[in-house]
């Protein structure tokens, strides 16, 4: 059975620098982002509960994960599949994964926060203009989730970084 890695934390926390540095450190680990799967803008409890449903599950029971990517550019499905295989480590990161569903399968669970201003000019810098307009709009979802699931509570791991 594989070990089971959620990295949760809001926009801009250094998730995904995290999660890759964490793969990087396994021989062989699968890495997946929900920004693969959230179904757009407003979409990140459809892109957690996707996750646990169409690729945690699924390689736990030893099968292949697989999800449809979102085209931001366009605001659409994209027509591709992408395909995780059963690997000895899954990795899951992205906004809104650690719920007490996902917790209660995963075997190790991080939190990762920064200040808010931080994780603004992260994001910003990182996805420029095209994340601006949705900044609010994003930050409004992180805070249900907040409110809804209680990832810091749920984690094995906090991490408040700079």
């Amino acid at each position: 059975m594989p070990t089971v890695i959620l990295v949760d934390g809001r926009s801009g926390a250094g998730k995904s620098t995290f999660a890759a540095m964490l793969a990087a450190s396994f021989d062989e680990a699968a890495l997946v982002a929900l920004d693969e799967i959230y179904p757009g803008w407003d979409g990140l409890r459809q892109g957690a509960d996707t996750a646990l449903t169409q690729v945690i599950r699924p390689v736990l029971a030893g099968r292949a994960g697989e999800w449809e990517t979102w085209d931001w550019a366009r605001g659409i499905p994209s027509g591709r599949r992408r395909v995780v295989g059963p690997a000895p480590v899954l990795i899951v990161e992205g906004a809104g994964v650690l719920t007490p569903a996902s917790a209660a399968v995963a075997d190790v669970r991080v939190w990762l926060d920064a200040p808010a201003r931080t994780r603004r000019e992260r994001a910003l810098r990182r996805d420029g203009d095209a994340y601006r307009p949705h900044w609010e709009r994003w930050a409004a979802q992180e805070e249900d989730h907040l409110r809804a699931h209680g990832p810091r509570d749920l984690a094995d791991v906090v991490l408040d970084l700079p």
